[in-house]
Parts: C-alpha cells; sequence; structure tokens
C-alpha cells in the first residue's frame, strides 16, 4: 500500500492505497444535470498514463511525429498538455488539503478542475490536486503528478486475486440502474432508471475493438444482452455480407473457446489490468476487453436486479418484489469513449476504419450513441 505526500514539504495528503485498474469511465461525460457518484472505491487509487487536463492543444497545433509518438493515429480535436501520471482516489480518502477559491470554476453545480488544481496542501500552499464534483462528472479527486510523490507504508498489499476467485467473489455491474438528476418537474432532484452510465463507457470502448477485430467484415455477438449492448451498432457501422466473424464471450468458468471463433469478448482483471487469455484452439482468437464486473453479468446474468427494501432479508432467502424496470430507451455506447479508445488503436489507420470514424455525422450519433 501507498500513500502521497506532498512534494514540496512531504505531508501526508492520502490514506493508505491500493493501485486498482483505471476505470473505463473515468473521463466519461454523461448526460446534463446528472449527479454521479464517486469514481473509486475508498481505499484504491489509479493513474492515468497518458497527459491530462489543461493546458490543451488543438490538432493542427501538433507536430505529427509527436502524435505519433503519443500512441495516436487519427485526428482529435484538441490533446492535453498536461503531465503523464496524474492519480485518482476516492474524495474521502483526501487529508490535509484546503481549497483554492480562486481556481474553482465550474460548468454547473460544482468544480470541474478546468483551471488547474484547486486544492493545495494545508502545511505549505503548493497545488496538489483538483477535486471534481460538478454535475454528469464522476466525483473524484486528481492528484497532479508533479506535486506528490508515492511512499510505501508498512504492510504489504495482498496478492493479486486469481481469476478464479474473482468470479467466486460474484462483484458484477449491473446493467441498468437509477439515474438522479438536478431541475425535475419539482423543485430539487429526480430520478428514472436508465442504462448504466459505466456500461455504456465500457460497450463504447468495446466497440472500438471489436470494430478492429471485424476486418471490415460483418461481426455477430451472443443473443440475449451481449446482442443488444453491441448488435445494432455493428450491423450499422460494418457492411452486412454472408462471411460473419462470430465473437463470443470467454472467460473464468466458461467453456474454452472453440478454434472457429474469431472474436473473445474477454475480462480485464481489477487489480493488475491483465487481459484473460484462453489457451489451446481458441487462443488464436482477437481479445476485446471488458471491465470485469460488466463482463461477469454479461457471462453470468443475475435473474433480476436487487430492490431498495426496509429490514433485512435472511440469507438464502429470495426476493419477491418485482424486478428493476428495463430502461425505456435502447442501448447506446458512449460515444467520446468509443472515439478515445478508436484512435489510439493501429488499426484505425486501414481505409474502412477510418471512413467510419470521418462518417460519424450527426444523424448516426443521434441513433446510436
Amino acid at each position: 500500500m501507498f500513500v502521497f505526500v506532498c512534494a514540496g514539504c512531504g505531508a501526508e495528503l492520502t490514506a493508505p492505497l491500493s493501485q486498482v485498474v483505471l476505470p473505463a469511465h473515468a473521463h466519461q461525460k454523461y448526460g446534463n444535470g446528472i449527479q454521479l457518484p464517486v469514481l473509486m472505491e475508498s481505499g484504491t487509487f489509479a493513474v492515468e498514463p497518458e497527459p491530462s487536463g489543461p493546458p490543451w492543444r488543438r490538432w493542427e497545433e501538433i507536430d505529427p511525429d509527436e502524435v505519433a509518438a503519443r500512441g495516436i493515429y487519427a485526428p482529435v480535436h484538441a490533446l492535453s498538455d498536461g503531465a503523464p501520471g496524474a492519480i485518482v482516489i476516492a474524495p474521502g480518502d483526501i487529508r490535509g488539503t484546503v481549497l483554492i477559491p480562486e481556481n474553482c470554476g465550474g460548468y454547473c453545480c460544482g468544480l470541474d478542475g478546468a483551471d488547474g488544481p484547486n486544492l493545495a496542501c494545508e502545511t505549505c500552499g503548493l497545488p496538489v490536486a483538483s477535486r471534481i464534483d460538478d454535475c454528469s462528472l464522476w466525483q473524484a479527486v486528481w492528484l497532479a503528478p508533479d506535486a506528490v510523490r508515492r511512499r510505501p507504508v508498512d504492510g504489504a498489499d495482498a496478492a493479486p486475486l486469481s481469476w478464479a476467485e474473482l468470479a467466486a467473489q460474484g462483484r458484477s455491474t449491473p446493467p441498468f440502474e437509477p439515474i438522479t438528476a438536478w431541475g425535475g418537474p419539482q423543485l430539487g432532484s429526480h430520478h428514472w432508471w436508465s442504462w448504466s452510465p459505466q456500461w455504456e463507457a465500457a460497450a463504447g470502448r468495446a466497440l472500438a475493438h471489436l470494430l478492429t477485430a471485424s476486418d471490415g467484415r460483418p461481426v455477430t455477438v451472443p443473443d440475449g444482452l451481449t446482442e443488444e449492448v453491441f448488435q445494432r451498432v455493428l450491423d450499422t457501422l460494418l457492411p452486412a455480407g454472408p462471411s460473419a466473424r462470430r465473437a463470443v464471450l470467454a472467460g473464468p468458468g466458461l467453456p474454452a473457446p472453440n478454434a472457429d471463433v474469431d472474436i473473445i469478448i474477454v475480462p480485464v482483471h481489477p487489480q493488475t489490468g491483465e487481459t484473460w487469455a484462453p489457451v489451446g484452439p481458441g487462443a488464436s482468437a482477437h481479445p476485446v476487453p471488458l471491465p470485469f464486473g460488466v463482463w461477469l453479468w454479461l457471462a453470468f446474468p443475475e435473474p433480476h436486479l436487487p430492490g431498495p427494501a426496509s429490514g433485512v432479508m435472511p440469507d438464502g432467502v429470495l426476493r419477491d418484489d418485482p424486478p428493476a424496470p428495463h430502461p425505456y430507451a435502447l442501448f447506446r455506447p458512449d460515444l467520446a469513449v468509443f472515439q478515445t479508445t478508436l484512435v489510439r488503436l493501429p488499426a484505425v489507420r486501414s481505409q474502412w476504419l477510418r471512413e467510419i470514424l470521418e462518417n460519424l455525422t450527426q444523424d448516426v450519433r443521434l441513433r446510436l450513441f
């Protein structure tokens, strides 16, 4: 485990933390006026390896060699010129900081970090972090990588869980949930059932990998929820034809993929970032990564979502209340996550894939994303 300390004076700025994988939805902007929860679990941190935050440069201002060195293979609107290696933690894990009033700007209902670090070390005054809590952004504290240092603490981290142990824990991510927003029909907040923002971000990233794995041919995915999440978009973006590539779910607890499988949708280890890989005939299939919690629900769906109830249900007793309502709208992958992922895959340099990226007209975006 680690604590992060101020690079200026050495004061401790966080509780003891263990490193996990950066969530797929870490930079997601979801809807308008939405109250999103905390991004990170308490006691954990993740690192953004790419430059992030202000200042920004437009695509036209960046040398092509620099773009290539950063692993970006298609045009984007702008790129961050901030330092790489920002550390994200839960707001409750920050220690010994004070707000910087002149940097506390936000778009609507809170802080968005657009003015630079808005938290300073309480001891020496060095700007060290940005508190994010504006509407439609995941609540978090982002530590500035050049203003903090990582220091080990007594008590080594436990070894990462095995794939079997992760599956046995059963910590899946439900596909839909109540979404809370400001400014409803009455004063205050209101909510409705919708697709999970985490699922939309995860699907946006996976969709980019599915397209690159398609080689420009149609792709079929398993029936059920996997089909509901991916098939409509794949059928629209890819050409029709008889020689479809077959994608299946694969991972711990599922049968090993056969040799005739072209694409496998597999989990990413939440602690190590390792992508699950099969052995045997299916080892040559193209992997498409999904966050473990989303993958686990697709592979082993629960009968219905849990809902609030008074009291405590005894262990082993099934609920008899109605299942949670299904979202009224079609599933839509997160467009920004999809584009951010796709431009960083070398395959986007191929003509057919570049055309998909460039032909995302307003009409297509409204129908699919």
